[in-house]
């Protein structure tokens, strides 16, 4: 398909100026809509944003014939009616993580993408991120060998978002810390090593930081100021061990608040060199019969999430592949639910 691409943005929060920012940097595309519930910050985002066309329902967006594709930026109770309605409309659809709230929502939204023959590409950014390709790439050269164990270690110090709002409330966003920043990692690690096969976990959720809301001290909040008068019932902390049949596990902690030290980092072993994603990236090998660690360089100022939307724009133009599937967005959310069934039966979990 020639020309640009026409692109609505639902949702104008914080991730929505995000993608709006993003998308005035994609050659191919041509950022024309923006719906949003709240008038104010409505008016507000799409003057800051130069955005010609408003809307505070989302379906009168979808009624525009003249929109190709759409950004869903909203809170995640609304991911699966949202993108479904939209492939419904025959728009190409780019979904934030997490996918939905739960493994079904996640099914139905592929199924619609199957009958309308549209775009859909998850919202998993972190998948572009220059260390992440280069780790990828380490892997499907070989020179990692056979991969036998992942450790995860996600760790904010004070790190909860909205306190109060809907980041903190279950019926709206599914989950805390785990939902949230947990599924990019989960995501980055089953994506750099290919390992799609979860088969079972173990796992225990914690919610320490929350109760009572005016106790919690922090120096930051994105997405704030606290609501005091708001709800806080999910997790602020999770760890736990994940098979992948009998080739592979994983260890994760996952930690929206924790008396930790701030950390980003998934460590990947192999029978013939480990590797660390976070801080410098280093590859532990041997060489010429020594033990050798070899710091990579490479570029690092790439943009991730002008990058997803450029290849986003590029497949809803039928000119490449999604970079982060429908189905590889499901089987995240399947080991999400098994996390959270482990931890309240508290026992090791099948994932279906």
């Amino acid at each position: 398909m020639s020309g640009k691409m026409r692109v609505g943005i639902i949702g104008a929060g914080t991730i929505g100026s995000v993608h709006a920012d993003a998308y005035k940097k994609v050659a191919d595309a041509d950022l024309v809509a923006l719906c949003d519930i709240l008038p104010d910050r409505l008016k507000e985002k799409a003057e800051r944003h130069d955005i010609a066309l408003t809307y505070e329902n989302y379906k009168d967006l979808l009624a525009n014939p003249d929109i190709d594709c759409i950004s869903v930026c909203v809170p995640n109770n609304m991911h699966a009616p949202i993108a479904i309605d939209a492939l419904k409309a025959g728009k190409n659809v780019m979904l934030e993580k997490p996918m939905a709230m739960n493994p079904a929502e996640g099914e139905a939204i592929c199924a619609a993408r199957d009958i309308s023959g549209k775009t859909l590409q998850m919202g998993m950014v972190r998948r572009q991120s220059p260390d992440a390709e280069v780790v990828r790439e380490l892997i499907q050269s070989g020179k990692l060998g056979d991969i036998y164990q992942i450790r995860i270690r996600l760790i904010r110090r004070r790190g909860i978002p909205g306190m109060g709002g809907w980041f903190t409330t279950k019926a709206e966003s599914g989950g805390g810390g785990l939902i949230d920043i947990g599924v990019h990692f989960f995501d980055l690690a089953m994506w750099a090593t290919d390992l799609w096969n979860p088969t079972r976990v173990s796992a225990k959720t914690y919610a320490k930081f929350g109760s009572p809301m005016e106790d919690y001290n922090y120096i930051g909040m994105w997405a704030g100021p606290p609501d005091y008068e708001g709800t806080f019932d999910v997790d602020d902390y999770a760890a736990g061990f994940v098979r992948f049949g009998t080739q592979a596990t994983m260890s994760f902690e996952v930690a929206w608040a924790a008396n930790a030290t701030d950390e980003q980092m998934l460590e990947i072993l192999g029978t013939k060199g480990g590797v660390k994603v976070g801080g410098d990236t280093i590859l532990l090998t041997e060489v010429d019969g020594r033990l050798a660690d070899i710091k990579l360089n490479f570029d690092k100022k790439a943009d991730g999430f002008v990058k997803e939307l450029t290849k986003f724009v590029a497949a809803s133009k039928g000119e490449g592949e999604v970079p982060a599937t429908g189905e590889q967005g499901v089987v995240a959310m399947k080991l999400i639910d098994a996390i959270f069934r482990s931890s309240e039966l508290d026992q090791e979990v099948t994932i279906d």
